[in-house]
């Protein structure tokens, strides 16, 4: 059984990732409008994932004796200045979903919740891989500067740029 205050901390991390699952989709929209494909396929399979983390939480929260609440949403942003924008926000998401995590965590940890502890450890190895996969791209944004044929070129490889943590992550 789920105390109280983790099961409340836990519909909260259903609502986080529910939003990162919108806001990759918002972004997704917006690189489709602007002739981004490739980085528009990204972030719908992005948003994917994202949905797929809050239904494992969401069954977690069920099997354990908990109630998972599905609530109002916040809108995502929906238009950016320049690709570059867009996944600078990305990465800032992202950081605030581990730290998000990492609080989670640190509640279970507090109240003794080892089954939930060690049930989160997954989404903290996610995170790292995602932060890392955030500021790859960053880095590579970074490289192409101003260059229209770099953003071309960008544009047709990100469906290719992964980034394997050198922490062990289970398959999804």
């Amino acid at each position: 059984m789920l105390s109280k205050n983790i099961e409340a901390a836990l519909n909260k991390q259903i609502r986080i990732e529910a939003e990162s699952s919108q806001t990759y989709l918002s972004m997704a929209c917006w690189a489709e409008v602007n002739g981004l494909e490739g980085i528009s396929q990204f972030m719908y399979a992005q948003s994917d994932e994202e949905r797929a983390h809050m239904l494992k939480l969401i069954k977690y929260v069920n099997e354990r004796g908990g109630h998972s609440q599905i609530t109002d949403l916040k809108a995502p942003k929906t238009s950016y200045t320049t690709f570059k924008e867009m996944f600078e926000t990305l990465y800032e998401h992202e950081t605030f979903v581990s730290n998000s995590i990492n609080e989670l965590v640190h509640i279970t940890f507090s109240e003794k919740d080892y089954a939930t502890h060690n049930f989160l450890q997954w989404y903290v190895s996610e995170q790292i891989e995602e932060e890392a996969t955030a500021k790859t791209i960053l880095d590579k944004i970074n490289l192409i500067g101003d260059d229209k044929g770099g953003l071309y070129l960008f544009d047709r490889d990100i469906q290719q740029i992964t980034v394997t943590s050198s922490v062990a992550i289970n398959p999804k």
